[in-house]
Parts: C-alpha cells; structure tokens; sequence
C-alpha cells in the first residue's frame, strides 16, 4: 500500500524503467553471485549423477561379463 502511494503521482518510466534499473546497479553484484552460486551447484550436481551412474554402468558391465571372477 505504501508502495502505490510513493509511485503515484510520478510517470510510468520512473516506476518501470529507474527504479529497476536502481536495483539492478545497486544489486546486481550480488544478484550474479547468487545466480552464479546456484549454477555451479547444479553443475556439480549433474556432475555427480553422471559420475555415480557412470560408475554403476561400470560395475554392472564388469560384473555381468566375468560373472565375479576378478
């Protein structure tokens, strides 16, 4: 409520345009931090499921042919 009173004698661009563009300048360090944070995290993620299933494919393929032979 406060929100629409301070917006609303003011043009569209200054609520649309500057104050976005505001936050942007002042956060937007911290924005790309926390993007580029939640990237790498899912990138080792998906690194992970890759190298456990990669190591199961492994296991399974060794263990079916030599049938515990090693």
């Amino acid at each position: 409520m406060a929100a629409k009173r301070i917006f609303q004698g003011l043009p569209w661009w200054v609520t649309w345009i500057a104050v976005p563009g505001l936050v942007l300048v002042v956060f937007g360090g911290l924005i790309m931090s926390v993007v580029g944070f939640v990237a790498a995290v899912v990138f080792r993620l998906l690194l992970l499921v890759a190298l456990i299933a990669g190591l199961i494919y492994v296991v399974r393929k060794f263990t079916s042919s030599s049938r515990g032979d090693w």
